[in-house]
């Protein structure tokens, strides 16, 4: 984005205002010139002595135009500035470029940059460029980090010049600023296949979409209006009418990611906490479903989703599937707790078995939330829960007596209602839990086919 150009205010639109700022601007040699030069224009007069009127004159003039040429030159400086990238990981780096463009016909003198950047990112960038010559341009970067998720504004750049005198300094800030969105960081997860998933779901799903293709040809008898262009003749020499080709898009299979946000669910702060895991375990989860081909809805306690996201989700294996991704990323950037208490209102937004996958993330569940959160299983075609114990990230397991047999009523709560359910030890890798739920998912289907074949 273009922080500054060409197309600015002339200073002679606010000529008594350009007077007072050139004035400000001179600097304490500026000022010692120009209070030597009066001096010795009044001792001159009073003397009656014409050289040394002469050489009040120049020290008095000197600064005056070493600042009048330098409020003029900096409405001929443009400033714009690039992220590479605007969307970064947490714990990434990005770099910014700087770039300064001398419009005008005449040189300028020293230029110091000083771009404005939020302590997270790390300290004040400042660059001090030597004289750009008439039409030159300098360019100059420097790089940021944050380990913590959000948008961070950057800017407005403020430009400082001096004249190659030192007689005046004058500052000019540019108006635009750019955003710098760190999102959470991903995981890549193994392609495992997760059984257990809605009849019509998971890899199999996939190859049929893939053999079928995307637009499945079904002959319907010919409307007036439609494009002889689209007449299906095998199907019309069958039937012995026109029958014309009916696209139909297949149901893609679906995925629902739900995030639990709730205040009092987690415990701790900081990009090591419990929260910040669930959100990067939910963006990885994402991403990896987006890949995979499926369509994906985020969905938190309170209900919220996407903006921008339809009533399936965001499709993937598309080509829109990396702006959903973006945008999913996005809203995970600046998620943050809620104030609900409980999950009632992600349970009403579940369709009843028709939400294909469910892949939960929850925090610390009461007896209460246990139960509701059993529910859900009924309105999914297959169900996985990671649960944390946030407590546990914030101490030892040993200081609260009973708290690891709690963690595991819970999760044989969900693990009876058809979830399963996963437990999230402190600074635990989603990758092995993934691998881990799969097993574990496996081994449940196994059991139950044994059972039925005895």
């Amino acid at each position: 984005m273009a922080a500054g150009g060409p197309r600015v205010p002339e200073p002679e639109r606010d000529e008594k205002g350009g007077v007072r700022t050139a004035l400000a601007g001179l600097t304490t040699r500026g000022r010692s010139f120009l209070a030597a030069g009066i001096a010795a224009g009044v001792c001159a007069y009073v003397l009656g002595q014409g050289d040394l009127l002469r050489v009040g004159l120049l020290l008095a003039v000197l600064p005056l135009v070493c600042a009048t040429v330098l409020y003029r030159t900096r409405y001929r400086v443009a400033g714009s500035r690039r992220l590479s990238p605007a969307r970064v990981p947490a714990g990434s780096e990005a770099r910014v470029h700087l770039r300064m463009d001398n419009v005008s016909r005449l040189p300028t003198g020293l230029l110091m940059l000083q771009d404005r950047v939020p302590y997270v990112l790390g300290p004040r960038p400042r660059f001090v460029l030597d004289r750009v010559e008439a039409g030159g341009r300098r360019e100059v970067s420097y790089r940021v980090r944050s380990d913590l998720r959000g948008r961070y504004p950057l800017g407005p750049l403020q430009l400082r010049l001096t004249d190659p005198f030192g007689m005046c300094e004058l500052t000019r800030s540019f108006s635009t600023f750019d955003t710098l969105t760190v999102i959470p960081r991903v995981e890549a997860l193994p392609p495992v296949r997760l059984s257990g998933e809605a009849k019509g779901y998971g890899d199999g799903r996939n190859r049929s979409l893939a053999l079928a293709g995307e637009d499945d040809v079904i002959p319907r008898g010919y409307r007036y209006g439609d494009d002889l262009r689209r007449v299906h003749w095998r199907s019309t020499a069958r039937y012995g009418e026109l029958m014309v080709r009916r696209e139909e898009q297949p149901q893609r299979a679906r995925c629902t990611v739900l995030l639990d946000t709730r205040g009092i669910a987690f415990a701790g702060q900081g990009p090591d906490s419990a929260f910040e895991w669930a959100v990067s375990g939910a963006a990885s989860v994402l991403v990896h479903m987006l890949e995979r081909g499926f369509s994906v809805r985020l969905l938190t306690d309170t209900g919220n989703s996407v903006p921008g996201e339809g009533a399936d989700g965001f499709a993937g294996a598309s080509q829109e599937s990396a702006d959903a991704a973006g945008l999913m990323m996005d809203t995970l950037a600046v998620i943050d707790h809620s104030d609900g208490a409980g999950l009632s209102r992600a349970f009403d937004l579940l369709r009843g078995g028709n939400e294909g996958l469910l892949v939960a993330f929850f925090g610390d569940l009461d007896e209460e939330q246990a139960a509701i959160a059993a529910r859900m299983r009924q309105r999914s075609g297959g169900a996985l829960a990671f649960v944390l114990d946030s407590g546990g990230w914030v101490r030892e397991a040993s200081d609260v007596p009973g708290a690891e047999d709690e963690q595991e009523e819970r999760l044989r709560m969900l693990r009876d209602a058809g979830w399963t359910a996963v437990g999230v030890p402190r600074g635990a890798s989603l990758t092995e839990l993934w691998r881990q739920a799969d097993r574990e998912r496996n081994g449940i289907t196994a059991a139950g086919l044994g059972e039925g074949r005895g």
